[in-house]
């Protein structure tokens, strides 16, 4: 069989049941694990593709979101070239990559009619899901449903070890840093799960923007910085490029007792396997303890002289 998969959380998903050798096409965000890189790619951004700042990458894609225009491009004469027998597609955030009705045409051009799978992950019950389904469409349920039973048991189990602590920290999740967004869908369950308190944001909804006297107001103990798709690298960098943007944070810093940058493209973005390690990590970070130093590659403790010297604690 052969998969092109649209959208990195699934790409994930395909390695993770032993088939990456099946993928003919990816998009332009599958880079985990890295063995699918060398897979063609069908997707090329609109937005972002040159860098840019949160800022601005917000206000390219408000203007072609208002215009009407598309913020994905696919690659039709690789599409075609790839001739999948099964696509994996996404239909839960049109900011993310392209949707089902882009791939109408391309599809309609094949000698051949594909399978195509459409994703629309809010949950994590949902993501989990979302595996078996992928694992039957390609064939390999039984590794699917493996795979889910390892998944659910690792949940359960950070589930039942937070449940004993004495205390639930408050927690605002920001997915974006200029303008701020809150983080919704599956990441105040992950905080739930973790043993926090999600005090802004809501369980199965999108994110929205709000402004920072609005996070002020939530009396957050942790703030966790996890800007959609970025690095903990690419977030630290951004903060200390953009005057703006860094003064905010610095203050920020100042006035709160925990803020914390995570790897949010690896751990909270896509709705992928992955997720289940970022409820591991929300939970060394929300409850540590000596023994469980955090990777800095994963997260790091935000200072303001993090924000100032120009370097990361």
């Amino acid at each position: 069989m052969r998969i092109c998969s649209l959208i990195p959380g699934a790409t994930e998903v395909v390695a993770a049941l032993d088939l990456a050798d099946r993928l003919v096409g990816i998009s332009h965000e599958c880079d985990f694990p890295a063995s699918v890189r060398q897979v063609p790619v069908m997707i090329e951004p609109i937005v972002g593709k040159d860098g840019g700042s949160g800022r601005e990458i917000d206000r390219q894609v408000k203007e072609l979101v208002a215009s009407g225009q598309r913020l994905y491009r696919l690659n039709e004469d690789a599409f075609c070239r790839a001739c999948p027998d099964l696509i994996l597609t996404q239909d839960l955030c049109h900011v993310c990559s392209v949707t089902p009705d882009q791939l109408t045409r391309a599809i309609e051009s094949l000698h051949h009619r594909p399978k195509v799978l459409t994703l629309s992950p809010t949950t994590l019950d949902d993501m989990i899901h979302d595996i078996e389904r992928i694992a039957e469409a390609a064939g390999v349920l039984p590794k699917g449903l493996v795979l889910t039973q390892e998944l659910r048991h690792r949940v359960d189990r950070v589930r039942e070890e937070t449940s004993r602590m004495p205390s639930r920290p408050r927690v605002v999740c920001l997915e974006w840093l200029d303008p701020l967004y809150v983080a919704g869908h599956w990441v105040p369950e992950m905080v739930e799960l973790a043993g926090g308190r999600n005090t802004l944001g809501s369980q199965d909804t999108p994110s929205h923007e709000t402004t920072w006297p609005a996070v002020e107001a939530a009396q957050p103990d942790v703030i966790l910085v996890m800007p959609c798709g970025y690095s903990v690298e690419r977030t630290v960098n951004e903060l200390m490029q953009d005057g703006q943007t860094r003064d905010a944070w610095r203050r920020a810093c100042g006035q709160r007792p925990d803020l914390y940058v995570v790897d949010a493209a690896s751990f909270f973005s896509r709705p992928g396997p992955r997720l289940v390690d970022g409820v591991e990590l929300l939970a060394a970070i929300l409850h540590p303890t000596p023994d469980h130093p955090i990777d800095p590659v994963k997260a790091i403790k935000l200072e303001a002289t993090t924000l100032t010297a120009g370097c990361a604690s």
